[in-house]
């Protein structure tokens, strides 16, 4: 974050004139911001909800909104995820917001067992929420494409990290707990992708994956009007991603 508030992020998020702003992969923890851009943040955003990573320089997420939350939570309960900062949980009238960083499988697979852990415990949380009449709303960096539309290459990375099929059964397995994939629902046939590696000019040639979702309770998705992947907003390998809910 410390690097992109510098290229001017911040002017960037503000032209998508979000009520709520939800940030992933922070790395940094607000009193390591230059103070001038610390408070062109707190100028903008009159709620700030940051939960950082313990070990610096490292995952972390920030939720910086315009409207109060009636609440903000951090973490799951369970300090083996909370340390790395993965969550921020927003109650709005109607639903919770939560922003979130999925863990990345590694290339060498050996955080795949740590990720889909992450997985359970966040739709065990999902689950007794809508077993109280509550609606959800999931944002952030999956780090898991769902189906070989979601990629550019999907029989290359059958057995990679983000299209294992283990990791892609998850995404399933919510769907069948209540959610939608607020994008996918209103367009099925539509190519788009949110993040781009940096290597071989990926971007330029658009060989990408859809990793930024919005899955939405079931029970609220008559108050959506739009997911929007903003694909020409540069600054970072992922794109920002909007979702339009109805007043």
């Amino acid at each position: 974050m410390r690097a992109a508030l510098g290229k001017g992020m911040l002017k960037s998020v503000r032209a998508l004139d979000s009520d709520v702003l939800c940030l992933q992969e922070i790395k940094t923890r607000p009193e390591q911001l230059d103070a001038t851009h610390l408070e062109s943040i707190r100028a903008a955003y009159a709620h700030l909800a940051w939960n950082p990573a313990q070990r610096p320089g490292y995952s972390g997420t920030a939720t910086w909104a315009r409207i109060q939350p009636q609440a903000s939570e951090t973490g799951l309960g369970c300090a083996e995820f909370d340390v790395e900062g993965r969550l921020i949980a927003s109650r709005y009238p109607g639903f919770w917001l939560f922003n979130i960083y999925f863990p990345n499988g590694q290339h060498d697979l050996g955080r795949v067992p740590f990720k889909l852990d992450f997985y359970a415990r966040l739709l065990d949380l999902c689950d007794r929420l809508h077993a109280e009449g509550q609606q959800v709303i999931l944002c952030g960096d999956f780090n898991t494409c769902h189906k070989e539309i979601d990629l550019r290459h999907p029989r290359e990375n059958a057995r990679n990290t983000g299209f294992l099929p283990e990791e892609r059964a998850w995404i399933d397995r919510y769907l069948e707990h209540g959610f939608v994939d607020a994008f996918r629902r209103l367009y099925p046939e539509k190519v788009e992708y949110t993040w781009w590696t940096f290597i071989s000019n990926a971007r330029a040639r658009n060989v990408g994956w859809r990793l930024d979702y919005f899955l939405v309770s079931e029970g609220l998705f008559g108050q959506v009007e739009d997911v929007i992947n903003h694909t020409g907003v540069m600054g970072s390998d992922h794109c920002p991603v909007t979702l339009v809910l109805k007043p």
